[in-house]
This record gives C-alpha cells, sequence and structure tokens, in this order.
C-alpha cells in the first residue's frame, strides 16, 4: 500500500487508486467535471490539477496513480492559478442562463465557480452556440452549455450499454451528439444526473420547480421489484419529481425511467373519493359511510366460501396484512396475492427470493436466465449483471424469448425441453456452470405464472444443485437460486401468507368460481392487471388509488393512497424489508388502505386489532419476524421444494411487451406514454410488418 504526503499529512492508500481518490481519503476536496466515481477516466476537464513535487506541471490527479512517496499539494498558489485558468476557459462559450436553467442551483459548474473561479473573464470575443440534439422524450438538450466532459458518453457506453452517443469533430467544433436518435434505454434519465451542467435536463421537468422550493422525502420505489431507493421531491401537495437516492446494495445511484418519471401519473385518473354503483348500473359518488353500508349488507348476506380477495402489484405489506385479519376474521378462505396466478409461494422463503442477493451479483462467475428479460423486470438487477460481465466476461446462458440484454448471452433454446438438456448435461453451458465456483440461475416470476409452474420450480431447484449453485445444506458464503420477482408487493405477500388458506381457492380458482357463480364477492385491493371479464356477476369491492381496469368493473370503490403518500413497508425481490415514507398527503378523501380496513372492521363487527401504524407493524412481525430486520438480506434456510412433474414443452413467454406501462400508475402517466409512441409501437409495427 503506497504512501503518500499530502499538504503535510502522511497517508496510506490501498494500491491502484488515484491521486485524487487519495486526496479525498485524507480528507481534502477535489473539484473535478468529467471524473464520476462509477466512469472510466477520461481526463478531459483538467479541474482537477493538483501540484506534484518533482513534476514540471500540475498533473491531473483524476487520470494519476498514488505513488509510493509522492509529495502532492492541493492548495498551493500554482494549483489556485491553474484552476482558475481552467475555470476561466470553460466559461468562455458558456452561455450566461443561470436564471432560466433547470440546473440552476444544483449545478457544478455553479458551485466550482463561486469556489475556484476568477470573478470576471478577460475574454469579450463573440460565444459559440451549439444547436439542441434530439435525444428523446425524456432528455432536454441546451448544448450550448455542454463543456464536453464525456460523462454522458460514457454512462451510455458503460452503464446503460447503448453505444448511441459520441463526439463529434475536434477542438472549438467539438460536440456530443446521437445522430439526432432518442436514446432507446431504460436509464437515460441518469444522463441528466451526472451532467455536471445544463446541458441535459429533465424534459418532463422543464421550468417546474427550483430545488429550494421542494420538500425531499427519502423513500423507495414500487414500480418493480428491486426496491430502488427514491428521493421524492414535492411541492404543494404534488410529486414534482423522483431522484435516485444512494444504496450500493440495491441500486447505486441508478433509478430507470419508470420509477423516476411515471410520477406525474400520481396526478391523474385518481380515486379521490369513495362510489357506490347505482341501480341504473352508473357508478355514482357516495360519502364512506354509503360506500360500507353497500359492503356490509353484502357481506351479511354471503357466506365465507362464496367470498373472496385478491392483493395486486403495489400494495403495502401494512394493508395486505389487515384485509387477510379482515377476510379470515369473516371465515374467507380465498385469498390470493397471486394476480398473474403463479404457483410459487407457502413453501420455504429461498423458494421465492433473490437469494444471491443484487449486490451477490458481483461476485457470480456464471449466470443462467430462465424466461426472463430483466432488462425490463429489473433494470437495475440488468444494470448489476452488465457491470460484473463488462469486470470478469463471465458467460450469461439465456433460455426463453431472445432479448437485447446489453451484454452477450448464449442462447440456449426457447423453453423446458432446453432446461432438461441442460439438467441431463447434454448441454455444453451446464459444463460451464459446473466449472464456476458460484453460478447463479435466475428464473423469471412469469415461469411459475403457467399451468406447471410447481413442477417447473422443481426442475429449476435441481438444476441449480446439480451445477452447484447451491450446498446441499443451507448455504452460508452461496446460494445461486434466484427467483426475479417483477411486482413490489409479491415478496411481502407471500411472507405474511396471503394465500389460500385451508380450502381456499388460488387466483385462478376464484376466476373459474365467479364464471361458474360460485363466488359473490371479490375483493380487489389493488389488482388491475387480471381478466375482468371472468369476475361475471360477482360483486366487486375495488380498493385502489387509481381509475384502472378494476376500478371500471367495481360496484363499490374504496380510493386509496398511492406509495408516496402514506408510511408503508416494502419487500423487495432479495426479500429485503424497506420502509416508503409520506411525502404528500392524498388527494380529496382517500385514505391510507389500512385504515379503511380498520374502519370497515368495526362496521362490520369483526374489529382488527390495531389503531396505529405502530400496533399494524408489531402484528406484523408476529406474523412473521422477517419484518423486524429492516433493510437487511440474511441467507434463508435451503430445503427440497417444488413438484416432481414433467413440465409441458411450450416456449416460455416474457410477461412485458411494454416497460413503460406495466401498472396503473405508469398508464396513467402522459410521460410514460410519450414514451411508448417513442420507443415501443415503433417496434411492435416493424415487428408486424415483418411478421405479416
Amino acid at each position: 500500500m503506497p504512501k503518500l504526503t499530502i499538504n503535510g499529512r502522511e497517508i496510506e492508500v490501498p494500491a491502484g487508486v488515484t491521486v485524487l481518490q487519495a486526496c479525498e481519503l485524507a480528507g481534502f476536496e477535489i473539484p473535478r467535471f468529467c471524473y464520476h466515481e462509477r466512469l472510466s477516466i477520461a481526463g478531459n476537464c483538467r479541474m482537477c490539477l493538483v501540484e506534484m513535487e518533482k513534476a514540471p506541471k500540475p498533473i491531473a490527479s483524476c487520470a494519476m496513480p498514488a505513488g509510493d512517496g509522492m509529495v502532492i499539494h492541493t492548495d498551493s498558489e500554482k494549483v489556485e492559478k491553474a484552476r482558475k485558468g481552467v475555470m476561466e476557459f470553460l466559461l468562455i462559450n458558456h452561455p450566461l442562463d443561470c436564471p432560466i436553467c433547470d440546473q440552476g442551483g444544483e449545478c457544478d459548474l455553479q458551485d466550482q465557480a463561486m469556489a475556484y473561479g476568477y470573478d470576471r473573464s478577460r475574454y469579450e470575443e463573440n460565444k459559440r452556440a451549439v444547436p439542441e440534439k434530439y435525444m428523446g422524450p425524456l432528455i432536454k438538450t441546451i448544448m450550448t452549455r455542454c463543456i464536453q466532459c464525456t460523462r454522458c458518453v460514457r454512462f451510455a457506453t458503460e452503464v446503460a450499454g447503448v453505444e448511441e452517443m459520441g463526439m463529434l469533430n475536434r477542438g472549438e467544433d467539438a460536440e456530443i451528439t446521437t445522430l439526432e436518435k432518442a436514446i432507446d434505454s431504460e436509464l437515460s434519465g441518469n444522463l441528466v444526473d451526472i451532467c455536471p451542467v445544463g446541458a441535459l435536463t429533465s424534459a418532463p421537468y422543464q421550468f417546474a420547480a427550483r430545488p429550494w422550493e421542494l420538500k425531499k422525502t427519502m423513500s423507495v420505489d414500487v414500480m418493480d421489484a428491486v426496491g430502488s431507493n427514491i428521493r421524492v421531491d414535492s411541492r404543494s401537495g404534488r410529486v414534482m419529481r423522483v431522484l435516485p437516492r444512494l444504496h450500493e446494495d440495491i441500486n447505486e445511484e441508478w433509478i430507470n425511467d419508470k420509477t423516476r418519471h411515471a410520477c406525474d401519473g400520481l396526478a391523474r385518473q385518481r380515486l379521490d373519493r369513495p362510489y357506490v354503483r347505482g341501480e341504473d348500473g352508473k357508478l355514482k359518488p357516495a360519502r364512506w359511510e354509503q360506500a360500507f353500508s353497500a359492503i356490509q349488507s353484502r357481506l351479511k348476506g354471503t357466506s365465507p366460501e362464496r367470498m373472496a380477495a385478491i392483493a395486486g402489484d403495489l400494495c403495502d405489506a401494512e394493508s395486505m396484512l389487515a384485509l387477510k385479519d379482515f377476510m379470515t376474521g369473516l371465515g374467507v378462505p380465498n385469498l390470493d396475492c397471486r394476480q398473474d396466478g403463479s404457483r410459487i409461494g407457502g413453501g420455504p422463503r429461498a423458494s421465492y427470493v433473490f437469494n444471491t442477493s443484487i449486490a451477490g451479483i458481483e461476485q457470480a462467475d456464471a449466470v443462467l436466465i430462465i424466461g426472463s428479460n430483466p432488462r425490463w423486470e429489473a433494470a437495475m438487477i440488468n444494470a448489476r449483471l452488465r457491470k460484473r460481465f463488462l469486470q470478469t466476461a463471465m458467460p450469461v446462458g439465456v433460455i426463453g424469448e431472445p432479448v437485447d440484454l446489453t451484454y452477450e448471452t448464449q442462447y440456449l433454446g426457447a423453453g423446458p425441453d432446453s432446461l432438461k438438456e441442460l439438467a441431463e448435461g447434454k448441454s455444453e453451458f451446464a459444463e460451464v456452470l459446473k466449472q464456476a465456483e458460484r453460478p447463479m440461475v435466475i428464473a423469471g416470476s412469469a415461469v411459475f405464472a403457467r399451468p406447471d409452474g410447481e413442477a417447473l420450480l422443481g426442475t429449476i431447484r435441481r438444476l441449480a444443485e446439480a451445477v452447484g449453485a447451491v450446498g446441499k445444506e443451507a448455504p452460508e458464503d452461496w446460494n445461486g437460486f434466484n427467483v426475479l420477482q417483477r411486482a413490489a408487493s409479491r415478496v411481502g405477500g407471500l411472507d405474511l401468507g396471503f394465500l389460500p388458506q385451508e380450502g381456499g381457492r388460488d387466483l385462478e380458482g376464484i376466476l373459474q368460481g365467479c364464471e361458474a357463480g360460485e363466488i359473490d364477492l371479490v375483493w380487489l385491493h389493488g389488482a388491475d392487471e387480471i381478466d375482468m371479464k371472468r369476475l361475471g356477476n360477482a360483486f366487486v369491492v375495488y380498493q385502489g388509488h387509481h381509475g384502472d381496469a378494476g376500478a371500471h368493473r367495481a360496484d363499490v370503490i374504496l380510493p386509496g393512497a398511492a406509495y408516496t403518500e402514506k408510511n408503508a413497508t416494502y419487500v423487495n425481490t432479495e426479500g429485503r424489508v424497506q420502509l416508503g415514507r409520506l411525502s404528500v398527503f392524498p388527494p380529496g378523501d382517500a385514505r391510507e388502505d389500512w385504515t379503511i380496513l380498520r374502519a370497515l372492521s368495526e362496521i362490520v363487527g369483526e374489529t382488527l386489532p390495531y389503531d396505529n401504524l405502530g400496533e399494524v407493524r408489531q402484528r406484523m412481525i408476529e406474523t412473521n419476524p422477517v419484518f423486524a430486520a429492516v433493510d437487511q438480506v440474511t441467507p434463508e434456510k435451503w430445503s427440497g421444494f417444488g413438484g416432481r412433474g414433467k413440465p409441458d414443452s411450450a416456449p416460455f413467454v416474457l410477461p412485458i411487451d411494454n416497460f413503460y406501462m406495466t401498472d396503473p400508475i405508469s398508464r396513467a402517466s402522459k410521460t410514460m406514454a410519450e414514451c411508448t409512441e417513442a420507443f415501443i409501437l415503433p417496434k411492435q409495427d416493424k415487428a408486424a410488418a415483418t411478421a405479416g
């Protein structure tokens, strides 16, 4: 480990770090524009200049490896003069846009010009102008502000895996461009975050607010099952934007475009009052007492076995617990939180979580992906897989529909037959997995939504054991069996046991019962992805926050709170319990979901045994102790699970055909509609033309 002297202080640093990193470790701030901790080193802004003894001129600290015996000065007169010169050159052509620039108040150029620059310029020549570039519906460009740091180019190439940005020309004519092409990446919104100036700004957020006007709330995302950590910025009771929050073990400092930009859907098509369907067949606004009375009269006249409850993909753990307690208190056995019809759940926790953990991907040396498109189902997990691939060139095998995952893959087949060949060792990739020290098997949640889902679960478990992805006993250091969930509520619902009780029906049984007239009342808790036509003549209570498919079918609507409007608990695909925070209050008469059920239970005469959020969470811990360990992932005990039947030969089908619209919030989003029009519809038209 090299020892350096920085500003008269001796420090020992790890081998391989740069002088800039060594200075940061020693507690000295070094200004920079092009350098970013998660991107390759470019060394082209020269703002990080420091003085090194025996060097003829200041050095770029971001590109200089730290060496033993170096003597560095970060605040000498020579360094100060060099930084002021660099800043003066940067500002020669920079426009005076600060009053109308969306980056104002959180701009690196502003901050560093104040701290390290001159108070005036000696250049009076005309400033150059660069035309704006088209980069899609999410990014607004003002390229005259660009300082050619190339952060955006490196992010697109290295992290997002789409080589659609580059620099043209040289010297004064240099400019960043996509050649007038939209950036087709689910991570493109991060380009705005890493831009140190106002060249790339958020198009949906343009001229909306200033950072000092916003209330900042730390929360978690529910657009997928990754549970990305986010910051919700709100003003006057409205969510203005969503930004990433640093969490090294989950999303690092990135989020996907749906997480970031679907927030405008929170203000559209909202349910802000109860509704009851009248005798004329139309939904009419009602008071809470009227809605509860309509439900109470139906409950009294219906036997428990003829009632059912289905929880949707965005539900929090508190509301699912309250609904389960309410229904089981009435004696209702027909419960299911798997609105995609999945066959997993009820077994050991290791059978339905991402056991390796998201951070654990960086230890894998071979991966098999079965029936999944992680780029759309869990974009941050796909980014972590790409990161590991770039580090080690690990082999990645794919069984299912072939898709571009932004890294090299070996296509092994379309369905269970290919899986069987792999398990029997007939495929070359089976040997690759066996020779790997830490192989991973990732099965998409859609694999288990097939009628043969339980048999496939057993087949994939035995494959994972055969190739050494898991040990015979409980694995202490490595478990490579992973189920990639895509619903934020799924793991929490399974942990709470929101599943068919003794003698109860699962989702398919409930829908068949509705069609046959054997189910008279269905409670849809944010469940919008099921086939509403199959509910037949059943009386439907919809509890949710958007006027989506479930609300259109409902006979009574109870307006709930969206994820930004309540303090709630979610469990991500790796089994990590996380807390979402209230940033704005629900609109109109909408209320937090568990409080709605608590109020109704008292009217019905089956009062739930909790009166506040703390008591609800204590009840959750009593139901399953995993809810006591917040933001922790612990290895799950390994045991046998899954069926032993023979899977069907039908190929695996990917569950998502439009990344930008997968839930009621994103379907209500104007921004997501623009993304669909820009990225999804052209592909579908092209595919249709090819098929025709």
